[in-house]
């Protein structure tokens, strides 16, 4: 087990283990975006720093197929951010608020020695989305193109300059194609650490294995940060969710089949070293 999920498992309760904690209709999420963590000051201005952050906490919301509602920020700030950059930061937040329709509610900020950011989102979902839930024969799909995130990642680890359209400065989150086949879907979770290190969280909370259908890249399956979509979903379902994802201009790969067994994840890990 790694020291993520050891941490995690020191408390338990029923509401841990998805993306966000459910109790009654709310539900309720936080995330971490932290300098020199999860991103450089170099590889951003403060408004997509700003977003990004916001988008991320988001995923867990839109993953559960949840409207988000409220957010709580926590902003330690360095002490060499001019007045301009924090408005730049604050601009970032109000946008993409703005877009999903949340209402920024309250927070704290602190003086610190780089730019940590926490945020805490309140959603409502009548019909939530959840992680357990797949049966031996499910298949497994993904949205969009895997694989960008760490070619991204490469690039600027290396001094070089993230492009315009990268995913660390635009996500694409999959609330219109979650919230049209939730009835169609037996579990889901967001792509936050790569594919195959979610699929190994599928495979410990739903005691199952998988049969790979096609092949799946390293370079695609251990690419984190890519706020994509995993899904599961009942093979009598596939043309149903197909003609969804066409119709909300989704990207939609099945790759794998749900069977008896257990999966190990063969990548690094993306976070906790």
């Amino acid at each position: 087990m790694d020291l993520e999920s050891y941490f995690i498992s020191q408390f338990k309760t029923k509401v841990l283990g998805d993306d966000a904690a459910v109790i009654d209709e709310l539900i309720y999420s936080k995330d971490a975006f932290f300098e020199n963590v999860h991103f450089k000051r170099e590889w951003m201005n403060y408004k997509d720093i700003a977003k990004r952050a916001m988008l991320v906490n988001l995923s867990d919301a839109v993953a559960m197929n949840a409207k988000p509602l409220y957010a709580l920020l926590a902003v330690a700030m360095p002490k060499d951010i001019s007045n301009y950059e924090a408005k730049e930061l604050a601009k970032g937040f109000q946008e993409v608020a703005k877009n999903y329709g949340v209402k920024i509610i309250g927070g704290d900020t602190i003086a610190n020695l780089k730019l940590d950011i926490t945020i805490t989102i309140v959603s409502k979902s009548k019909k939530p989305l959840f992680r357990k839930g797949l049966r031996e024969g499910h298949l497994l799909a993904y949205t969009g193109e895997l694989g960008k995130s760490a070619k991204e990642l490469k690039r600027v680890l290396r001094g070089g300059k993230l492009h315009k359209r990268s995913k660390f400065r635009n996500i694409e989150l999959r609330g219109s194609f979650i919230s049209s086949t939730r009835d169609l879907l037996s579990c889901g979770m967001d792509i936050s650490d790569g594919l195959f290190s979610e699929l190994e969280k599928l495979s410990k909370l739903n005691k199952k294995g998988f049969r790979f259908l096609k092949k799946v890249p390293k370079s695609v399956g251990c690419s984190g940060e890519e706020y994509e979509m995993l899904v599961g979903f009942d093979v009598r379902h596939k043309k149903a969710i197909i003609q969804q994802a066409k119709r909300t201009k989704t990207p939609l790969h099945i790759f794998a089949k749900t069977q008896r067994g257990s999966y190990k994840n063969i990548c690094k890990r993306h976070h906790f070293g």
